[in-house]
Order: C-alpha cells, then structure tokens, then sequence
C-alpha cells in the first residue's frame, strides 16, 4: 500500500471501538480521514472527501446505507460494502439469506399486517418474540407469552404508524441457557468468540449482560464462517443461540461493537479490523 493512503473512519460518535481504530491506525502510520455521520454532505459528483477507503462506525442503520451507497458511487471500496449492511441490517432480508444458505436459524414468520401477526404468532405457539425488522441493542423486542399480551403490543406497534412497525417479524422464543455467542468475524476468520450471560432473555452487552471467552469447537466455527460467506463476509459479528435442536444464528451484526468481546478475550480486534481494512485497500 502506498504511503499516500487515507483512510476515512465513518462514525458517529468516538467509543472505545473507534478509539481503538484511530489508535491502531496511527500506530501504522496510516492516514485517518474523521468523517462524522452528522456533519459530513455528499454532492452528487464526489468532492472534498480524501479517503481512499472507508470503514464504516456509524451507529445509525439509515445513515450507513445513504453513506455507503454514496461512497460507492464515488468508487471508494467501503468496509463493509452497501450490499452486506443492507441486507444485515434488515432483520427479514437477513433471515431469508441464512435460510437460502442452510444455516440452521430459529423457526420465523414475517406478516405485513396486524391481524396475520396474530395468526403467525397462533401458529409458532406462545411463547414467541416480536421484533422490528431494523434495530439493534435488544430494543423494541417484545417477548409475548399468550395471545392477549400479543394483542396489545401489536396494538401499540401499529399506533406508531411506522413503516418499521408495520412490519411484523415473528420469532420462536428459543429455550437456551442465560446465555447466547457472539462470534467476531474478520474476512475468512473468527477472530475471537464469547458467552453473552444475563438473567434476561435478551442477552445484549448494551443491556448488562457479561462477556466471557469461549474457545468455538470446529462445528461452530464452521457455521459461524458459512453464516458471515452466506451474506457476503467482511467485518460482522455472529450471533448465536444453544438450542434443543443445536446452534441456531439469530443474527448477524454488519457494524459490531467489540468492547465487551476485547475485555472478555484479550484480542486486538481494532489491529484485526485494520489488516483486513489494508488487505482489501491493495485488491
């Protein structure tokens, strides 16, 4: 890579992950174009941005589609590109990719209106789970446990009057251990994996659960890396459930956080991020 490469940090607010980066980056000598999600425009025809390649922080799911669309259309390679945060930032299209590609996932219905939410939640069987098809964190999740409580939290969703909540995505209620994984995929590695572990079902470090290291038997390594091919690969964070039935993927993260997997593993994610940031700036 020449010494004339700049790489440009799209983010939104600097946490530990981006200073970690930003870190990383000066320590390499690698020149570091800052460009906030909540300041930055993009004309139509590229000017004034220097980056030769961008790595996408930002925490919000619309900015990095606009962003990366923008970026793209600029001919600058994007870390990860348009096509994988599209498709795993939207919980359905993500669903229907894993299905397609035979990862085992939990049993999903998705209804477009109130009264098929009913249905498809009569027909997965109480306990089951709603969720917004875009979000993240664990909010907006709703376990609903029989039909009445279904009935007014659909209620609620369609007082909202959002595209979002007009969408019903329909889960069955895994029964799994205090805990779920989160493997940390970087290109055609799992970088490092942990135990999520709370007393709530919701088993997000953004909500309190804890991290703790899990050295992944060959079986989950392999469906963690077939899961991060099967929507496109790059930087993305697998998250996985202990099922009666056996591992089921429940999501894939195409903006992970890896505060949390850092302090439980020890690994040097951000140094992980940045190889793969230069292998894919020299294709």
């Amino acid at each position: 890579m020449s010494s004339g490469f700049t790489l440009g940090v799209f983010y939104t607010v600097i946490r530990p992950e981006e200073r970690w980066i930003l870190e990383a980056a000066a320590a390499r000598g690698l020149a570091v174009e800052r460009l906030a999600d909540d300041a930055v425009t993009f004309p139509v025809e590229r000017n004034g941005f220097d980056a030769d390649l961008v790595l996408n922080r930002s925490v919000s799911h619309t900015r990095s589609l606009y962003a990366l669309r923008f970026f793209e259309h600029y001919g600058v390679p994007t870390v990860n590109p348009y096509d994988v945060v599209s498709l795993c930032g939207d919980k359905v299209l993500c669903s229907l990719r894993l299905q397609e590609s035979g990862i085992p996932t939990p049993r999903t219905t998705v209804a477009l209106t109130p009264e098929a939410a009913l249905k498809a939640l009569d027909d997965l069987g109480y306990p089951a789970v709603l969720k917004p098809p875009v979000g993240s964190w664990g909010r907006l999740l709703a376990k609903v446990d029989d039909r009445e409580e279904a009935e007014q939290i659909i209620e609620h969703k369609a007082a909202l009057n959002s595209p979002w909540h007009s969408v019903f995505y329909v889960q069955e209620y895994v029964q799994k251990p205090e805990r779920d994984l989160r493997a940390f995929v970087v290109g055609d590695e799992l970088v490092a994996a942990m135990y999520r572990r709370s007393a709530d079902w919701r088993t997000n470090a953004s909500r309190g659960a804890t991290g703790e290291a899990v050295t992944p038997p060959p079986e989950m390594t392999e469906l963690v890396l077939k899961a991060a091919r099967a929507v496109g690969g790059g930087v993305l964070a697998v998250d996985l459930m202990e099922s009666p039935r056996g591992l089921l993927v429940h999501e894939v993260n195409p903006t992970p956080e890896f505060k949390t997997l850092t302090a439980a593993t020890g690994a040097n994610v951000a140094g992980r991020i940045l190889d793969y940031v230069q292998e894919v700036a020299r294709r």
